[in-house]
């Protein structure tokens, strides 16, 4: 794909979102890391149920040591894995007490070093929570990367790498939003939405859905 053609796309994904969110609920980034350790294997719908009631009991990690292992339990058990996704929320929220201060590190190498925590969890926490510049490839990310033609890749970090390449500087802060949600909504795995897609005019897969 050309520079010109990825320019393209970025600019109209932006137009159709100007100020893009995480669809994820969260107070502080504190509750946003536990909420995107919460969401693997799990939609935002499904983990904002969740912890609605949880970050009203345990919004800081001294808060969510309190609770308990048990208590954990209780409020995300609706969550694919959480018997092993509350061991790790108690696990990281004691190494943030004991070794940050009960704050969640602005630092890749740091974050990842937490219980649940792997590099695509600590670029949303670091592009969402802090605003750096990084993109977190996950299922969506992967496909709309390697459908569109912007940045194949036969992994996600090789597609990681290379929408960092790709993508100009001006849109690299609202990526991460824009092409989740444009996998999540309109390039669909089964079923691509391509008459309804912003950036289908620039957009290289062979396969587009007739209108």
């Amino acid at each position: 794909m050309s520079p010109q053609q990825c320019r393209q796309i970025f600019l109209h994904l932006r137009a159709a979102n100007p100020h893009p969110r995480s669809e994820l609920l969260y107070g502080n980034p504190f509750e946003l890391l536990i909420a995107v350790i919460l969401s693997a294997q799990a939609t935002d719908k499904g983990v904002n149920l969740a912890t609605r009631e949880l970050f009203r009991r345990a919004p800081t990690p001294a808060a969510m040591i309190k609770l308990g292992v048990a208590g954990i339990k209780r409020h995300i058990r609706t969550i694919g894995l959480y018997n092993a996704k509350a061991r790790n929320i108690l696990a990281t929220s004691r190494l943030l007490l004991r070794c940050h201060g009960g704050q969640v590190p602005h630092d890749r190498a740091a974050l990842e070093q937490l219980p649940g925590v792997g590099r695509k969890t600590a670029n949303v926490v670091l592009n969402t929570g802090f605003g750096e510049p990084t993109i977190a490839v996950d299922t969506h990310v992967f496909r709309v990367a390697n459908r569109t033609g912007l940045a194949p890749g036969a992994n996600p970090r090789a597609v990681e790498d290379g929408l960092l390449r790709v993508i100009p500087a001006e849109f690299l802060k609202d990526a991460h939003h824009w092409l989740i949600l444009l996998g999540r909504y309109v390039c669909k795995a089964r079923a691509p939405r391509c008459p309804a897609c912003p950036i289908s005019r620039w957009c290289e897969y062979q396969h587009k859905t007739p209108p």
